[in-house]
């Protein structure tokens, strides 16, 4: 390795939302150069480009839904919407300078870690062009929350109306007079149904589980409040850590104890009850689940929606789709003229994003279609030298805000880069033990969390391993990742290559 890290060490980050952004910024700061952003779209934003349907929204407030470094006294509301939070990432890549470093419309398809050289050789697809890049490193960024999942539903492919899924949301079809069905009742659902609810002529909502819901707490931020947060900054930095510690405070309920989240379950019941005086509908829409086991979701205008004369809620399993209807297990038809997905993403038993191979052809995603998406902090892979992950295999969090994971990963793989400089060499590799002893203690603490005690949710694969979520406080994972454990891998320099050749 050279005497400066400047200019010399290649680095790719793949994906440009809050991920890659964070981890550009960290490498310029270092002095990095030779980095580039490989976004497979023609703009940045990552999530919060992909996601325009209506109402989109960010569940956590704004004033920790953010960068650290880079507060915005600006905010609007309590929780930002999806235009506001874009608009905030395109700020933070032009201040830092990291938007030049951007190639857009460039979808890297495979990585191959070459033995021989100890580098890194990405495959990009460059809208029908295909060539290929060599990098000594590579930090994966593109996150968990980035591969729409469409139904497995027989006769999907053979309906004859519209049909999209809420990531690639079709603005240009008119949805005023039209019968809608929504399949699903996650996240995105319960923000978009009560926006389009009063423009559609019928909607019905296919559900398979009832959520857990809570109210939204979000209100304007005040004039005075911004002033304060732009003319003293510190008023913000306290906002943003009360924040904070009012979240960590949720995991005593889903990881340390689950009958401590019992008040809230009485509280969302009562909320449920006063919102859905229906009591047929209200049946329908009370889940049989303890709180916290699926994401527990915000919502002041989704059960009102519900209650509305034209939509129906409909819990009889579908069995099949023809060209005008939806089919349900009791044999009913119910004609649609347009199916919206809001059905989430691939998170589990898919493998990798792309094609990765390792050391002595390891294929990731063939390990993780095996035993579940794994790695070390969610970060390092053992066989996969100089890989980096952010938003990897159980760093997704059920009680706090993703970006503080984020900078915590970025600080982790930054004290990586420094290591090799440190010790002039050119991989390093994490040690197979360490991973499986990691993965072992994981899977051991989250038995006893809420995450495992009878749902099946996006954080499991199909045979039940929790694989998406953090089964600990967020600080402990900050303290782990604040520093490179030195013995946990394994150097080498090209001279070491050559030999072991």
């Amino acid at each position: 390795m050279p005497s400066s890290p400047r200019a010399e060490m290649r680095i790719a980050i793949i994906g440009s939302g809050f991920s890659g952004i964070g981890m550009a910024i960290r490498l310029k700061r270092m002095g990095f150069t030779s980095f580039t952003i490989y976004e497979a779209a023609g703009e940045l934003g990552g999530t919060w480009r992909d996601n325009t349907y209506p109402g989109a929204a960010c569940d956590v407030p704004s004033h920790l839904y953010s960068f650290s470094f880079e507060a915005n006294p600006s905010w609007s509301r309590a929780f930002s919407h999806q235009h506001e939070i874009l608009a905030y990432l395109k700020h933070c890549a032009r201040k830092y300078q990291v938007d030049s470093a951007m190639q857009f419309n460039a979808r890297v398809t495979a990585a191959r870690f070459d033995e021989a050289r100890l580098v890194w050789r990405l495959d990009i697809d460059r809208t029908g062009v295909h060539d290929t890049v060599e990098v000594d490193a590579v930090i994966s960024a593109i996150g968990l929350l980035s591969r729409p999942a469409i139904p497995q539903i027989d006769g999907l492919d053979t309906f004859g109306g519209k049909i999209f899924h809420s990531a690639r949301w079709d603005h240009d079809y008119p949805l005023e007079g039209k019968r809608v069905a929504v399949i699903g009742t996650g996240a995105s659902a319960i923000q978009f149904i009560p926006r389009i609810q009063p423009r559609v002529a019928q909607m019905l909502l296919f559900q398979r589980t009832a959520p857990w819901i809570m109210p939204k707490p979000d209100k304007p931020v005040s004039e005075r409040a911004r002033w304060l947060f732009k003319h003293l900054p510190f008023t913000q930095r306290c906002v943003r850590s009360a924040i904070y510690w009012q979240m960590e405070s949720r995991g005593l309920g889903f990881f340390v104890n689950p009958k401590l989240v019992n008040p809230a379950m009485k509280f969302a019941h009562s909320y449920l009850e006063r919102r859905v005086k229906d009591p047929a509908l209200r049946a329908r829409l009370t889940p049989d689940y303890r709180l916290g086991c699926k994401r527990v979701l915000l919502s002041s205008d989704y059960y009102p929606a519900l209650g509305q004369p034209n939509v129906d809620v409909v819990t009889t399993p579908i069995r099949s789709i023809v060209h005008d209807s939806i089919v349900t297990a009791d044999g009913a038809h119910h004609p649609v003229d347009a199916i919206i997905c809001g059905t989430g993403f691939q998170v589990n038993d898919v493998g990798a994003p792309f094609d990765v191979t390792g050391l002595g052809g390891a294929d990731l995603g063939a390990r993780w279609l095996r035993d579940g998406p794994e790695a070390y902090l969610g970060t390092s892979i053992a066989d996969f030298p100089n890989f980096f992950m952010m938003a990897g295999p159980n760093t997704a969090l059920g009680h706090n805000s993703m970006i503080y994971m984020i900078e915590s990963q970025v600080q982790y793989i930054a004290d990586c880069l420094r290591e090799l400089h440190r010790r002039g060499a050119r991989t390093m590799n994490l040690r197979a033990e360490v991973q499986r002893e990691f993965n072992a203690s994981l899977q051991r603490d989250m038995q006893r969390t809420v995450w495992a005690s009878g749902c099946h949710s996006w954080y499991q694969t199909k045979s039940g391993k929790i694989t998406a979520i953090w089964p600990r406080f967020t600080f402990n994972f900050r303290r782990r990742t604040r520093r490179v454990r030195r013995t946990e891998y394994v150097y080498s320099d090209q001279a070491e290559a050559s030999a072991q050749k």
